[in-house]
């Protein structure tokens, strides 16, 4: 079941990602709202995300103005509480301070058990307050602390903007209130300087007096201007400044004389003063009012944002005079939009980023936005893929269910998904899951609709190959030749395959359901039962369950021997054993006949051998003894002689000594029995060879209880030798170190063959058991010809074994263990031909 889990945590991470881009979409419908309008959409798209059962949230936009209070419940939930008893239990348990609520804390609200999520809006919870109730047990999750707090961030920053705006579009009022009041009182200056050169004109005698009321009222003029909160100036018709405001020289640190003429261009930031300049020469050549934004020096050194705003003051005749200006400083304003900006750019670039294809359409069903990823795997722009223009991309076959499927979500407002397969940039088709999730304003109705596009083309592909799998399984299971079953946690049989009839004459339909004891005899029953329910418990095995020999039961009754191999594995979130079971009655009659031909045959070798052993000795040994009796017979008549024949008697014992020699050398020459003169030589695995032997001795020695083991060196070298002997010789080895063993029972039967290249030019086979070993005087005599260490042993295996070695330019030793029982070994050369040349 790794793979259900991985599709529920598939789905939940997609639901997640969902309920995210709907609450990272909410920004993009309050863009340009009143706080009361963000916090109300705020509400509508949380509601519905998170399943709440009321939402409250608090917030104060103006510094001496009224808090904003918002509640909003769902129907089951108000049906039994009011807002007004909400509120007045947050209060009362909380206190009047919603930023000293703590996070999170079950309370009861009204005589309900409900679960507080609160997050504080801005910093330090300056802008208000958002707390979420439900009555669910497991509210909150994870999750769903993330969206929360990802809303609360969301909502912080447009109740900011919209603070911002407020206060921006305030300073704008009362900046053009003030700009119309000094505008006026110039006008109204201008009027009176006017007047006073027309009482100049008129009264020439009164010249000097008149020159001394201009420079009054220039004087006045500028202590007006000085006052103005804002750095105010005023330049000549062709550019060159005349005169900047007290406040302006205290700002930038510059002079009078240093600002003169074109010097205030040196408080400028130098990358704004181009731009600066030739907006500048636009407004001289033009005559038209105008503003710019450039960076000031403050005395400080600090660049500054400003707003330069610009008119012309014009005579009669319209031509113009002066220019006057005011410098505003939008610093705050500029970090604000460039904030905005930001967050506009980190929304984009998250979407963007997305492990999925994301969208929206309007509310008919038009798209007007793909995201990045989209767009670089179908390979289509922007243009091309908005309103329909992405049907393009949806294979043949999905095309017309996809937008049937997608007018029927429009024309019922209701979240839906659907699989398809679209098109790669590269031609390629893949499968996706396609998800559309509805934004409703106020009223309910649809105003918007957010999807995306998850790749699940391999899972599907997965699950096509798992179906082929359980297929093929399946074909397997029922094909089998052998009986398979299945058994679940409490040891009933769930599966049986049709094999089951003809090895336990049970329809499968029979023993499902059934404990798996049914099909065994009483005495295994108990111990099946007693180690399985240790194995679940510690799971570790108790009993070997891979190619194991039981006794089953058959229907009639009857018992036989069968061969049980059970694995385990984990299917839907439980453990299932599934075994397959062999009838092996018809294998052990083979090997009970393979068993009792070998001891036949062995028999009647050693019959053979002896045979041919007496009849050697008597051959051999009969013409030595024949001549010894002669000499002696002829030795006795010649000393009966009268004289006796002492020369002839001498004569005659030599005879007698040469005959008794040659009978002593006949003994010597017994040996040759064992030896060839001529060895068949071929190329031999020697751990081939022992796997033979080990193979044809198994049986008889599984019935003694031994267990055997083999040690066989991976890059052994082949050897030259007569196959047949080696292995005569291995099987002795053998079948002695099973003797040795038969008898024990304090200790564990092991048998260990051991393969080993011990030099550049030998190969050493080594039999090792843990039998009652033998005398340290003994080990030379073991394989002297009739000696033995056996109650029934002839002592000759040994010493024929010995021989063999010989022959092969080899050599059989014996050792004792440092534990219990003892080693026999022998090495032959690796090139037996190139030993013997």
């Amino acid at each position: 079941m790794a793979f259900s889990d991985s599709a529920e945590e598939l789905k939940h991470l997609q639901h997640c990602m969902r309920d995210l881009v709907s609450v990272l979409a909410l920004p993009a419908v309050w863009s340009g709202q009143e706080p009361r309008q963000i916090v109300t959409t705020f509400h509508d798209g949380l509601m519905a995300t998170l399943n709440l059962d009321f939402l409250y949230t608090r917030v104060k936009i103006e510094t001496d103005g009224e808090p904003i209070e918002i509640l909003r419940t769902a129907p089951p939930y108000a049906a039994t509480q009011t807002a007004g008893k909400i509120r007045h239990a947050l209060d009362e348990r909380f206190g009047d301070d919603p930023r000293k609520w703590p996070a999170e804390v079950p309370n009861r609200l009204g005589g309900t058990e409900a679960s507080l999520l609160s997050m504080r809006l801005g910093h330090e919870g300056e802008i208000g307050i958002v707390v979420a109730g439900s009555e669910r047990a497991d509210f909150p999750t994870q999750s769903e602390r993330l969206l929360l707090g990802v809303a609360a961030n969301q909502v912080t920053v447009g109740l900011q903007q919209a603070r911002l705006l407020s206060e921006q579009k305030r300073i704008a009022d009362e900046l053009e209130r003030r700009v119309a009041g000094r505008t006026a009182s110039l006008a109204a200056a201008n009027e009176e300087l006017r007047t006073e050169i027309a009482e100049r004109r008129i009264v020439e005698g009164r010249l000097l007096k008149s020159e001394g009321l201009l420079k009054a009222s220039e004087s006045k003029l500028r202590r007006v201007i000085d006052t103005i909160p804002s750095l105010s100036w005023c330049n000549l018709p062709d550019g060159p400044n005349e005169f900047l405001s007290k406040g302006w020289h205290d700002y930038t640190g510059l002079s009078p004389e240093e600002a003169h003429g074109w010097g205030w261009t040196a408080a400028f930031h130098p990358e704004d003063l181009p731009p600066l300049m030739n907006r500048w020469k636009e407004l001289l050549i033009s005559g038209v009012p105008g503003q710019i934004e450039a960076r000031l020096r403050r005395h400080d050194g600090v660049y500054r944002w400003f707003l330069i705003q610009v008119a012309p003051l014009c005579d009669e005749t319209g031509k113009i005079v002066r220019w006057y200006g005011t410098s505003t400083d939008i610093e705050d304003r500029k970090r604000a939009e460039d904030a905005v900006l930001a967050n506009e750019r980190n929304l984009g670039l998250i979407i963007s980023t997305m492990p999925v294809l994301a969208w929206s359409a309007r509310a008919d069903g038009n798209v007007d936005f793909f995201n990045q990823r989209w767009l670089d795997f179908t390979g289509l722009s922007l243009t091309d893929a908005r309103d329909w223009g992405w049907a393009k991309v949806f294979h043949p076959d999905d095309l017309g269910i996809v937008n049937e499927y997608w007018q029927s979500r429009i024309a019922s407002g209701e979240p839906g998904e659907i699989e398809a397969r679209l098109r790669r940039f590269d031609g390629s088709y893949r499968w996706f899951l396609f998800r559309a999730n509805p934004l409703r304003n106020e009223s309910g109705a649809v105003i918007k609709w957010y999807g995306t596009n998850t790749d699940i083309d391999d899972r599907k592909r997965a699950e096509d190959e798992l179906k082929r799998s359980e297929a093929r399984y399946r074909v397997v299971i029922e094909t089998a030749s052998d009986a398979v079953v299945s058994i679940d946690e409490n040891g009933l049989i769930i599966l049986a395959n049709p094999a089951t009839k003809r090895i336990f004459g049970y329809n499968p339909e029979e023993i499902i359901g059934k404990p798996l004891t049914f099909l065994m005899p009483g005495a295994m029953r108990k111990l099946h039962e007693t180690g399985f329910k240790r194995y679940l418990k510690t799971g570790v095995r108790q009993l070997n369950w891979q190619g194991t020999e039981v006794t089953a039961l058959r229907a009639n009754g009857e018992e036989f021997p069968a061969e049980v191999s059970f694995g385990e594995m984990t299917a839907e979130q439980r453990k299932v054993f599934t075994g397959f079971i062999r009838d092996i009655s018809e294998k052990k009659r083979s090997e009970e006949e393979l068993r009792n031909s070998q001891a036949e045959l062995a028999r009647i070798m050693r019959v053979m051998t002896i045979g041919q052993l007496t009849a050697s000795i008597a051959h051999e040994v009969n013409q030595p003894l024949s001549g010894i009796v002669t000499n002696a017979g002829t030795c006795l008549r010649m000393l009966d002689n009268d004289p006796p024949n002492i020369e002839g008697a001498r004569e005659t014992a030599r005879r007698t000594i040469r005959d008794g020699n040659r009978a002593s050398e006949v003994i010597t020459r017994l040996r040759a029995l064992f030896k060839r003169k001529e060895i068949a030589a071929e190329s031999i695995d020697l751990n081939d060879a022992a796997r033979e032997v080990i193979a044809l001795s198994l049986s008889e020695l599984q019935s003694n209880r031994i267990v055997v083991r083999h040690d066989f060196a991976d890059d052994l070298p082949a050897v030259q030798g007569d196959r047949t002997q080696l292995q005569q010789v291995i099987l002795n080895l053998v079948h002695n170190a099973s003797d040795a063993m038969r008898d024990i029972e304090d200790r564990p039967r092991q048998l260990v063959i051991k393969t080993e290249s011990v030099d550049r030019k030998n190969v050493q086979l080594t039999v090792q058991d843990t039998g009652v070993g033998f005398a340290p005087d003994a080990a030379d005599r073991l394989f002297e010809s009739f000696y033995t260490t056996k109650d029934e042993g002839m002592g000759i295996g040994l010493s024929v074994s010995r021989s063999i070695i010989e022959a092969h330019r080899g050599r059989l030793w014996a050792s004792s263990n440092d534990g219990p029982g003892s080693s026999f070994a022998f090495s032959i050369p690796h090139d037996y031909s190139t030993e013997t040349t």
